[in-house]
């Protein structure tokens, strides 16, 4: 019964995705959210709710939103894919990654790492991370095998 509130409670991927897409165009444009919030007439709260989903944008308030970003509307909603021919929700990955872009570290990364314009030194930072997850994930199997003695 638990199990199933939370996953009542846990924000709808189409919301996670219009959150992460607002955060992403305010980052871009180098506008804090407390600006950001005084422009369409909410609280820099509120801001944040809408950024990490915890609250529904609104049509008015999206589109608002649109205008103070200089953008269309039609930006937030992309990267979505179609609708009616979408699978499962969540089935590619896409809630990590999403998960990982409302981190500050992660935003900072995905802000840094195309500009670093040298393939090669692209391809060792990526050969890096990926090395240092393989290494951290075999430390937390590590872990659980001894938990399980």
């Amino acid at each position: 019964m638990t199990k199933d509130l939370e996953l009542d409670r846990a924000p709808n991927p189409v919301d996670r995705h219009v959150g992460l897409r607002i955060r992403l165009r305010r980052k871009e444009l180098g506008v804090s959210q407390e600006r950001l919030a005084e422009s369409i007439g909410l609280t820099f709260q509120q801001v944040q709710k809408y950024e990490r989903a915890a609250n529904r944008v609104s049509a008015s308030k999206l589109w608002e939103m649109a205008r103070a970003l200089k953008t269309s509307v039609a930006y937030f909603y992309e990267g979505l894919g179609d609708p009616a021919t979408a699978g499962g929700e969540g089935d590619d990955g896409r809630d990590s990654v999403h998960d990982f872009l409302l981190t500050p570290e992660g935003m900072e990364l995905a802000t840094l790492f195309p500009r670093v314009r040298q393939p090669r030194v692209r391809r060792r930072l990526l050969d890096l991370v990926r090395t240092m997850a393989e290494e951290s994930e075999l430390e937390l199997h590590e872990q659980v095998d001894l938990e399980e003695v």
